[in-house]
């Protein structure tokens, strides 16, 4: 299964009925993941430009993104930005197949 990771940033309002009523949203983001047939691997919260990360396991793009689509539905996201996840091996045999092949830049003259 890929991997993504998930970042996101909450509205005020949000963050208001957080802090007014402290909830653990990790079981709910599971129970999401599962639904598409992912899983949650890692859920953050963080300082920076998002408020929290969450990295998941989903059979492909599209069940990602169906995750994702029912996770900004309700409105409390003001941010999110997915990037896909490529293990090291992967990494590997891309660099490998990259070995021996050209591609020409534009030139600058005309």
């Amino acid at each position: 299964m890929a991997r993504y990771l998930f970042q996101f940033s909450y509205t005020p309002e949000a963050w208001a009925a957080l802090t007014e009523n402290p909830v653990d949203r990790r079981p709910g983001i599971q129970a999401l993941a599962e639904k598409v047939g992912g899983r949650l691997i890692e859920f953050s919260y963080a300082f920076g430009d998002y408020d929290g990360v969450a990295i998941f396991e989903a059979p492909d793009e599209t069940a990602m993104t169906a995750a994702i689509l029912a996770a900004i539905g309700p409105g409390h996201l003001k941010a999110t930005k997915t990037t896909v996840l490529i293990p090291v091996e992967q990494a590997l045999e891309a660099m490998r197949t990259a070995d021996g092949l050209s591609y020409k830049a534009p030139s600058a003259q005309r």
